[in-house]
C-alpha cells in the first residue's frame, strides 16, 4: 500500500533520485503494478538478522545460513538492519548493481523480492519444510520470467521501491515494546509501543487482507486517474 500511495502522490523525480534525467508526472501502469509486489518482498528484508524469522525460510537452507550469518554480523535480531543506515545501503545497493551489473542484478533482486513477497503474503504453504520454499521458488521463478517482458534493465523507481519496502518495516517494528535502533550504530531504540509483537493472529488474518484491498484499491485509483 506504501508503494501505490508514494508512486501515486510523489512526482517521478524523486522516485528516480538519485537517477539524473529530465522526467515528469508519475509512473506508468505496469511500473506500479511491479512495483507493489516489490516493495512487498522489500518490507522482509531488515529480517534478514533474524535466523528464526519468516525471511530465514523463504529458500530453505539458503536462506536459513545466509541469515544466521547475517545476524552473527549485524549483532543479532533489530540492530543494524533496523536501522536508516540499512535503509540507505539497501536503496544505494539497488542502485549500484543496476548501473554496474546490468539486466541479470535486476532480475536476480526481482526474484530474491518476489520469494519475499510470496510468503509475506501467504501465497505457499506455511512451516518451513520443501512444500514451502519449495512453492514459493516455482511461484518466484514463474513472477520473474513474467517480469522479465516488462521491466527495463535499469528500472530507475527500482531503489526507491526496496528503500521504502525496508523503511515501512522499521516503522512497523518501532510501534513494538522492543521498538528499533533507527539510529544505529548508536544504541537508542525508537520506539513507541501500541502492539504487543508483530506477526500476530490481527496482523496475519485482519490486518494484511485489509492492506492488501487497500493496496488494490489505491492502485485502481492511480491507474484509473492516469493523465
Amino acid at each position: 500500500m506504501a508503494w501505490s500511495a508514494a508512486a501515486t502522490a510523489l512526482p517521478v523525480a524523486i522516485l528516480t533520485y538519485p537517477t539524473i534525467q529530465d522526467v515528469s508526472g508519475h509512473l506508468g501502469p505496469v511500473d506500479l503494478l511491479l512495483g507493489v509486489f516489490l516493495t512487498a518482498g522489500a518490507a522482509l528484508l531488515p529480517d534478514a538478522d533474524h535466523p528464526n524469522g519468516t525471511i530465514a525460510h523463504v529458500l530453505g537452507p539458503i536462506s536459513y545460513n545466509l541469515c544466521k550469518l547475517i545476524s552473527w554480523i549485524s549483532g543479532g535480531h533489530r540492530h543494524a538492519t533496523h536501522s536508516f543506515a540499512f535503509v540507505a545501503a539497501v536503496s544505494y545497493g539497488t542502485w549500484a548493481g543496476e548501473h554496474w551489473i546490468g539486466r541479470w542484478f535486476t532480475l536476480g533482486l526481482v526474484f530474491f523480492l518476489l520469494a519475499l513477497a510470496v510468503r509475506a503474503l501467504h501465497l505457499c504453504p506455511p512451516g518451513d519444510g520443501i512444500e514451502a520454499w519449495g512453492t514459493i521458488v516455482v511461484l518466484a521463478v514463474a513472477g520473474t520470467f513474467a517480469m522479465d517482458h516488462w521491466i527495463s534493465d535499469k528500472p530507475v523507481w527500482l531503489p526507491f521501491s526496496v528503500g521504502l519496502g525496508a523503511l515501512v518495516h522499521l516503522l512497523g517494528d518501532c510501534l513494538t515494546d522492543r521498538g528499533c535502533r533507527l539510529f544505529w550504530p548508536f544504541k537508542v531504540r525508537t520506539r513507541v509501543p501500541i502492539i504487543d509483537r508483530t506477526g500476530n493472529k490481527v496482523e496475519t488474518w485482519v490486518l494484511s487482507p485489509l492492506f492488501v484491498l487497500g493496496t488494490l484499491a489505491v492502485l485502481w485509483y492511480s491507474i484509473t486517474h492516469q493523465p
